[in-house]
């Protein structure tokens, strides 16, 4: 978790702005891939 967020999974669990601020960012990185994925997916499938 540090490594891609920058936070600790103590700090993370602790102070709701870090949790928000990952989950925000999962959320958006999740959204990307998801975007990625139906392109390729509809390009396949023509």
């Amino acid at each position: 978790m540090h490594q891609t967020h920058g936070v600790n999974f103590a700090e993370y669990s602790r102070k709701l702005s870090h949790r928000i601020k990952v989950e925000k960012a999962r959320e958006k990185s999740h959204k990307q891939s998801m975007k990625v994925y139906n392109e390729i997916e509809r390009l396949a499938h023509r």
